[in-house]
């Protein structure tokens, strides 16, 4: 079975390191991206199957970013987790609407990260 690819993007190094290393530990390969912009950038038309994204971010925040991602033919069913301190509804909405799969809050538990990753991974 080869590995599948997981999109981090998160403007804490320390937070993607976190992540990246849960990730990787459960056999994921991982690309890192430390705002929207440069997450973009790095979609360059390989294979990715799920984003994990920040959502307050400079440059380009979450939203801006999954809008841009869902205009792009190749990540348009790309899912999308949005990993983030915000809580209000209005924000989840808009997530939501732009096309997030799962809404996760920080600070997350390894499991809870990991079950929500496994259940939008398709095979």
């Amino acid at each position: 079975m080869s590995s599948k690819t997981i999109l981090v993007v998160d403007d804490s190094a320390a937070l993607r390191q976190v992540v990246s290393v849960i990730l990787r530990g459960a056999g994921y390969e991982v690309i890192e991206g430390c705002d929207g912009a440069d997450a973009l950038a790095k979609l360059n038309g390989q294979r990715v199957h799920l984003i994990i994204s920040d959502l307050n971010m400079p440059k380009m925040d979450g939203i801006a970013f999954l809008k841009e991602v869902k205009q792009l033919p190749a990540y348009r069913f790309t899912p999308v987790i949005m990993l983030t301190t915000e809580g209000r509804e209005s924000k989840r909405f808009e997530g939501r609407a732009a096309g997030a799969r799962a809404w996760m809050l920080k600070p997350f538990r390894a499991e809870v990260m990991l079950g929500a990753v496994k259940k939008l991974v398709l095979p």
